[in-house]
């Protein structure tokens, strides 16, 4: 039986955490915060619950296979993230990726052909995905015989999908799409919105299988999901201390040791740091010789991902009533001004330009609001160096850049649901920075490293990496992936589980 230590209880640390307990191994996992959940928790106001940041994740055959493996499928509902897209030229409830496509085709008829030229490369590399069911980097917790027959089965249509992804792998989002569309046009924007900010054109039919196919949400909250994972941790007779922060771990002979939280030292056979990469290597470690010159030099200038910016609502609106006016649970609102760009970070009038998502944890599932109430989220992704890093440190500023920002979506959901600022009754906003401050993530990572093809921290852009140069210490959280997200997390604990014998 071996002694391991976790810092953070996201998605990778529960995982890591729920596995190892379950071989029998001595795990503690120390959480800075006062509930589990990372970026996948939630919170309540006034008796309306929102998500802190991740309002969905993919993947789902991976996923629930796992949640079934760990033992708490059948504690949480799982329900599809479904959106209806508005802009000047098109409103529709979108169901599909067929559903996508064909609202462009009706909204731009004048696009037909480029449309054509733009679709036979995005479906070339759509289908063979669609077509298992599955991405295969994410696939981590199957048995060696279902692995084996699942590659069997999908080898044909993986190497179609790679032949297809390979001229696009370092060619960004913007640079695929103008290549058949103005940039900044409606149309544009429209497939820009399909993932994140200038990510590889080559991931572009993943993205359209887990936004159109594969998106999911959970219908009690994502805090119930983190809870579920966390109580079943401690059933199995692992420890979770909360408002724990870990402020070093230990090393000796080039090996971790432990890790030392509020002054006490805690003595492990291993460490996982299932939080963040920079913070781990830069901030964390007693010992940075450990890691080679160049690598530290690495993990100091690889950008991150866009950080989030988020309005949280509480509406003295029925649930009924909000599903009136919004008819789907998530809305993408894509009217954009033609020179808006999440990496300016001084436009000022980035939040009045951009165009955002709006979701209700509460239309299904009228338990997170009072009762003849609702919530509403407003989310969108922005630099997290806005306007001199939202003030440089000046408080006044910070606060009149966050309430400028707050205010200039609040007026834009409005024109979809009319007398909504006459409603509100609860409203609070986070910015990259508090979720720096709540995550750890450098920046307010929503997403772990860049996106950016050319920007990457990994050579390859779906491997999982939990190795470090310390032995004993490995990365189990979304950044041991370049592109991180729930499934990223995911793998990561699972290797990580797998690699502590």
């Amino acid at each position: 039986m071996a002694k391991v230590a976790i810092i953070g209880s996201g998605m990778g640390g529960l995982t890591a955490g729920n596995l190892l307990a379950k071989k029998g191994h001595d795990v503690t996992i120390f959480e800075s915060h006062f509930m589990p959940g990372g970026y996948t928790a939630g919170f309540w106001r006034k008796g309306f619950y929102f998500e802190s940041g991740t309002l969905s994740f993919e993947s789902s055959s991976t996923m629930f296979k796992a949640m079934e493996q760990i033992g708490i499928k059948d504690k949480v509902t799982f329900i599809r993230h479904k959106a209806r897209w508005i802009s000047d030229d098109y409103d529709e409830c979108i169901e599909s990726y067929a559903d996508f496509k064909k609202m462009l085709y009706n909204a731009y008829p004048d696009e037909k052909e480029n449309l054509n030229r733009c679709f036979k490369k995005i479906d070339a590399m759509y289908k063979p995905i669609h077509a298992t069911g599955r991405i295969p980097s994410a696939d981590v917790c199957t048995g060696f015989s279902e692995k084996l027959d699942a590659t069997v089965k999908s080898l044909w249509h993986g190497l179609r999908e790679i032949k297809a992804a390979l001229p696009y792998i370092n060619m960004t989002t913007s640079e695929f799409l103008q290549q058949f569309f103005e940039k900044g046009s409606g149309v544009y924007n429209a497939l820009y919105k399909c993932g994140y900010p200038e990510m590889s054109a080559g991931i572009l039919g993943g993205a359209m299988n887990t936004l159109f196919e594969d998106y999911w949400t959970v219908k009690e909250g994502m805090q119930a999901w983190a809870d579920a994972l966390a109580d079943n941790f401690q059933n199995l007779g692992g420890t979770l201390l909360m408002k724990a922060p870990v402020d070093m771990i230990l090393t000796k002979d080039r090996k971790a040791i432990g890790v030392a939280s509020k002054g006490r030292l805690h003595t492990a056979d291993y460490v996982v740091s299932a939080s963040d990469y920079k913070r781990t290597f830069l901030e964390l470690l007693d010992d940075k010789t450990l890691i080679p010159d160049e690598m530290l030099a690495r993990i100091e200038q690889s950008p991150v991902s866009e950080g989030i910016f988020t309005v949280y609502l509480g509406l003295d609106m029925s649930n009924a009533e909000l599903r009136k006016r919004m008819k789907m649970h998530s809305l993408v609102l894509c009217n954009e001004e033609k020179n808006t760009d999440v990496n300016n970070a001084d436009d000022r009038r980035y939040f009045e330009k951009a165009g955002f998502m709006a979701h209700s944890p509460s239309m299904e599932n009228q338990n997170l609001s009072p009762e003849g109430k609702s919530s509403l989220m407003l989310q969108l992704m922005t630099n997290s160096g806005w306007m001199n890093n939202w003030g440089n440190g000046n408080r006044q500023e910070y606060r009149n850049l966050k309430e400028s920002a707050k205010r200039a979506l609040i007026i834009k959901i409005a024109k979809v649901i009319p007398d909504l600022e006459s409603r509100i009754v609860f409203e609070e906003a986070a910015t990259p920075l508090t979720y720096e401050r709540y995550t750890g993530n450098s920046n307010g990572a929503s997403s772990a490293w860049s996106w950016n093809p050319r920007k990457k921290f990994f050579k390859s852009p779906v491997s999982t990496n939990i190795e470090t140069p310390v032995k004993n210490l490995y990365m189990g959280s979304c950044w041991a992936t370049q592109i991180g997200g729930v499934p990223g997390a995911l793998a990561a604990g699972y290797a990580c589980a797998k690699k502590i014998k």
